[in-house]
């Protein structure tokens, strides 16, 4: 039993406590289900709810109306009811169901609705397969979830080879939650992923990102880069990081390395792990365009273009950052200007500090930083476009050519007024 939870003044879980209460009324039954059991018997705030129910989504949708209600997947019993406030978030209401045979890896052929013991033993892991009665606390385990929260483990629930068959993301997932809770992955249920790992492939790279950034955004991100190795995963999820001629000992030794650097790396943003794990892509492939083979990666997995042109950003300024002290202004004001200057400074902190090194690089940047002010690192253009045309300069590279050379020139302090600035071009102009 765990406490009754109706008196929260979390507006999220209050609804989800009336989404029950209204359930109820109506004559059905329904509980929490699935990870915010988990969470709350972990002492954690759930990020959600989820409700199951013996009710069915036509059920759902005449209780709480249509304006209220999102059909986010009726066919699988799945209902999304909205909060009478923002503040109070959504909530899925499921149908209690079992599962016919997967034949796309990710979705059951059918659906038949069922009791809530069923339905248990169609979930992924025994720690997501319990429920909670919201309104006195009563836990209903079926799976034995609540044993392996306090052994610390992380098991698939019955076969685990037939719960990777019906959806291969869930070897994915169950690194995840070993490595975000600080638990042991079951031996059977790793090497269950060991043996289907090939399978990933028939997941779509939009789901196998997703949680890649849920792992790399964790504080526990070495960990799962270990599991995914000893599960044999990671070489299906980054085949470009295996494709080089490296022996087993270099591999070893260049893999235990990024361990130890994604163990130093303190961000709560995945870019700058990506960063870490990829960039010897960028070392290797120096001809044309240096970061082909990142952008190619990140493509693959369907990035946003803002996340493919922070991790790219972020390979390709680590040389310079590492020898910033000795850069000319031009080259050290507008890197420190970036906006993803400290999730580069976080990456340089964790190298220094993976070789055993004391962070002087990032040490020496924030001392740069704070004796600058905004308009010293980036101060306003000396000159402009309308300078060029007045000196009847036509567009093009001479044109930008011309800009750039200013601009340094300002940046390295050379030029400090806009006077001054004019008669520089002036003399750049009647040199060519």
């Amino acid at each position: 039993m765990i406490p009754p939870l109706a008196q929260s003044d979390d507006p999220r879980r209050q609804f989800a406590v009336e989404t029950v209460r209204t359930l109820r009324t109506e004559g059905f039954e329904a509980l929490w289900a699935g990870g915010c059991v988990r969470d709350q018997l972990l002492g954690k705030t759930p990020q959600d709810y989820d409700v199951a129910s013996t009710a069915t989504p036509d059920d759902v949708i005449r209780i709480f109306g249509k304006r209220r209600t999102v059909a986010v997947g009726a066919s699988f019993g799945v209902v999304m009811v909205l909060g009478p406030q923002k503040s109070s978030g959504q909530i899925e209401v499921a149908t209690f169901r079992s599962e016919g045979e997967y034949l796309d890896g990710r979705r059951p052929s059918s659906v038949r609705f069922c009791r809530p013991e069923e339905d248990a033993h169609r979930r992924d892991f025994t720690i997501n397969g319990m429920f909670i009665d919201p309104l006195d606390g009563r836990l209903i385990d079926y799976v034995g979830g609540r044993e392996d929260l306090a052994l610390g483990v992380v098991r698939a629930i019955g076969d685990p080879v037939a719960r990777f068959t019906e959806d291969k993301l869930r070897m994915l997932r169950a690194v995840r939650f070993a490595a975000t809770l600080n638990f042991e992955l079951d031996s059977a249920t790793a090497e269950a992923a060991r043996q289907l790992r090939r399978q990933l492939n028939q997941v779509s790279a939009e789901r196998i990102a997703q949680e890649l950034r849920r792992m790399l955004a964790s504080p526990s991100r070495d960990t799962a880069f270990r599991l995914l190795l000893e599960t044999g995963l990671l070489p299906e999820v980054l085949p470009e990081l295996f494709s080089t001629d490296l022996s087993s000992a270099e591999l070893s030794d260049q893999t235990s390395g990024l361990r130890r650097e994604l163990a130093e790396l303190h961000s709560d943003r995945f870019e700058p792990a990506f960063a870490l794990i990829l960039r010897s892509l960028y070392a290797s492939d120096q001809r044309g365009k240096p970061t082909l083979k990142i952008e190619s990666v990140c493509r693959r997995l369907k990035l946003a273009n803002e996340e493919t042109e922070c991790v790219c950003w972020l390979i390709q300024s680590l040389p310079v950052l590492n020898v910033i002290a000795a850069q000319p202004l031009h080259v050290r004001k507008p890197l420190l200007n970036h906006p993803h200057r400290d999730l580069l400074l976080q990456i340089s902190t964790a190298t220094d500090l993976a070789a055993g090194q004391p962070a002087t690089v990032a040490e020496f940047c924030r001392n740069y930083l704070a004796e600058l002010g905004g308009d010293d690192l980036c101060p306003p253009p000396l000159i402009d476009g309308q300078d060029l045309f007045a000196l009847q300069v036509p567009q093009g590279p001479a044109f930008r050519d011309l800009l750039t050379t200013i601009r340094n020139e300002q940046l390295d302090e050379q030029l400090t007024t806009r006077e001054a600035a004019l008669e520089r071009l002036r003399e750049l102009v009647e040199m060519r």
